[in-house]
């Protein structure tokens, strides 16, 4: 296919043109240049979007203001790049004859839903409790697309688990309840691309959970205890490291999209361990210590 993508410079845009470029034709825009990027523009415009999109049968919009720029980015510019930039896009898209919209959404916009000292189990049927501009942008995108999808015109919601750089200490846990490798996002976004049913479907994209809801109380309170029934080499690991279990606030279930898209994640803990020993800036260093030199 002949696909356009939205945020192709950004970490996710790349990351799914890596799992796109072998088999399709990828036109990336995006205001940043960098080598997965044809059209160096404001996906807003639409004079360029009309270009870009001559002759796409696919588009898959990842790009976006996000939460790094709440508060450096007047809530004005959420609504006109994640909102009203993704009405145009997808406005303009089905005047050319595009079939198929992927959208790069996240499971940040659940905010509210978790609430503090408790485990709470999260699925496409929990409803959203956005807390910043940012979820509220995203989740008033995905309401629009909802109503626009239509016969000819398939949308399909990529709401995305926590996938940044951060330490392995924290990285490790979160990829078995609320986070995922960057390059399973992409895949899921490819396997998106062409899965059957109904014009608008969503779905959560997160690592494969060793966890069930009924789990959940005892995960608030008495985590070791789950984590050694349910998957005891990974509390061993973190117990031979010396590590500092995370919270377990939150379970992302993934179960739909595996049933929904054919997708499931491929990279879970030990993909974490392999690019820490690998020295990969996708999992940051635990920080050294700091020496005290306070002088009396």
């Amino acid at each position: 296919m002949k696909i356009l993508l939205t945020g192709s410079s950004g970490r996710v845009g790349r990351a799914i043109f890596g799992a796109l470029a072998a088999r399709h034709e990828v036109v990336g825009i995006d205001r940043n240049p960098f080598n997965t990027t044809r059209h160096v523009a404001d996906f807003t415009d639409a004079r360029v979007l009309r270009r870009a999109l001559v002759g796409v049968e696919a588009v898959i919009h990842a790009a976006a203001l996000h939460a790094p720029h709440v508060g450096l980015a007047p809530d004005a510019e959420f609504q006109r790049i994640n909102v009203e930039g993704t009405r145009t896009l997808a406005m303009l898209a089905r005047e050319a004859g595009v079939a198929r919209l992927v959208f790069t959404s996240t499971t940040a916009l659940y905010g509210h839903a978790i609430v503090p000292g408790q485990c709470t189990w999260i699925d496409e049927h929990t409803r959203p409790q956005p807390r910043t501009v940012y979820h509220r942008s995203k989740l008033a995108a995905e309401q629009w697309l909802e109503q626009a999808a239509a016969p000819g015109f398939a949308v399909r919601v990529i709401r995305m688990s926590r996938c940044f750089p951060e330490t392995a200490e924290r990285m490790l846990l979160y990829r078995l309840h609320r986070g995922i490798d960057v390059r399973d996002v992409a895949d899921a976004h490819v396997a998106a691309l062409g899965n059957p049913g109904a014009a608008f479907q969503r779905y959560i994209a997160s690592g494969w959970t060793p966890f069930q809801p009924q789990d959940c109380a005892e995960l608030a309170q008495q985590p070791r205890e789950v984590l050694a029934r349910r998957c005891p080499q990974w509390l061993a690991e973190y117990d031979r490291r010396g590590w500092t279990l995370p919270v377990v606030d939150r379970i992302h279930d993934p179960r739909a999209a595996s049933i929904g898209l054919g997708w499931r994640s491929q990279r879970g803990p030990e993909a974490v361990l392999a690019q820490l020993e690998a020295r990969s800036i996708e999992v940051l260093p635990h920080p050294a210590p700091v020496a005290d030199c306070t002088v009396e």
